[in-house]
């Protein structure tokens, strides 16, 4: 037991004792920081494009993936919760190590074009705001990231993810503000309307495909992991079979509360474009500058 993690420990069971909102900023955690980071700029984008291309008859997606999201969320947490390990050492310790590789290499791929769509895209959003060339915004944005996860404490850092993902916020603000008909919405949200040609369906396959990311399950169940580790009480369940209980309650209610704020931003984004640009013949987001502006 080492003191940063008595007191951060003790901090949290201090958090507990204020009042139903500390309780609630302590039962968010893995699951919500995860749930938010879903909605990334490459994801903004996705949302963006399917707004302005199909209006309002993509918005039952969302509702279609919830459930799906949150069960394997889900049962990624309880992975890293119950084994004390992520989900790459489980596969190394239950699965052949070519497995693994193969796995771990799909997945480096995978994350390498992510990072490089969101970190090109936050670039393009702040070169529109402030100017200035973009390629400096990408190495500068990269090297906040690479230090705050090097330097910062993990309890700090997951402290700060927690609260900026209430910028996210501004989207459901740009929606409210879009003149959205809300008829038109509420019917492409509750009744699923499928188009059958290739743009739909490429459409659709983008929308599960940024929405269910293979990344998420590996990043909750490590920070289960993470959050186990900072709690000297707290010990992988296969060997403290009696923390189960709550400990899948907490987890349950975290990634439920994460999943649904990722789809709500997600609704807000499509309903907002397509109340902008859909309904002024704008039909195609070519790129993360048509994205930010957007």
């Amino acid at each position: 037991m080492t003191d940063a993690s008595a007191r951060v420990e003790k901090e949290q069971s201090n958090m507990l004792a204020k009042g139903p909102f500390q309780k609630f900023l302590k039962t968010i955690g893995p699951g919500f920081i995860t749930g938010a980071s879903d909605d990334d700029p490459s994801g903004i984008g996705t949302y963006s494009q399917a707004g302005a291309q199909l209006g309002f008859s993509v918005g039952w997606v969302m509702l279609f993936t919830f459930p799906l999201m949150a069960a394997i969320q889900e049962i990624a947490g309880r992975i890293g919760r119950t084994t004390g390990e992520g989900i790459s050492g489980n596969l190394r310790r239950n699965y052949p190590i070519s497995l693994l590789y193969f796995v771990v290499a799909l997945l480096f791929i995978a994350n390498v074009i992510n990072i490089g769509a969101d970190l090109s895209a936050m670039a393009d959003a702040l070169t529109l705001l402030v100017g200035g060339p973009s390629a400096v915004y990408v190495v500068l944005f990269a090297a906040v990231c690479v230090v705050a996860i090097v330097f910062l404490h993990y309890s700090r850092y997951v402290t700060v993810l927690k609260w900026t993902t209430l910028s996210l916020f501004a989207y459901v603000v740009a929606m409210f503000t879009a003149h959205v008909p809300w008829g038109e919405a509420a019917k492409g949200l509750f009744i699923p309307t499928v188009q059958w040609n290739g743009t739909y369906f490429t459409t659709l396959l983008a929308i599960l495909g940024t929405t269910i990311s293979p990344y998420l399950f590996f990043w909750q169940a490590s920070q289960e992991v993470e959050e186990e580790e900072l709690k000297p009480s707290a010990k992988p369940l296969k060997w403290a079979p009696w923390q189960a209980s709550k400990a899948f309650r907490r987890i349950r209610a975290d990634t439920m509360v994460g999943m649904a704020l990722s789809n709500i931003i997600a609704i807000a984004i499509i309903f907002t474009t397509a109340a902008t640009l859909h309904k002024a013949g704008v039909t195609n987001i070519a790129s993360s500058t048509d994205a930010a502006k957007a």
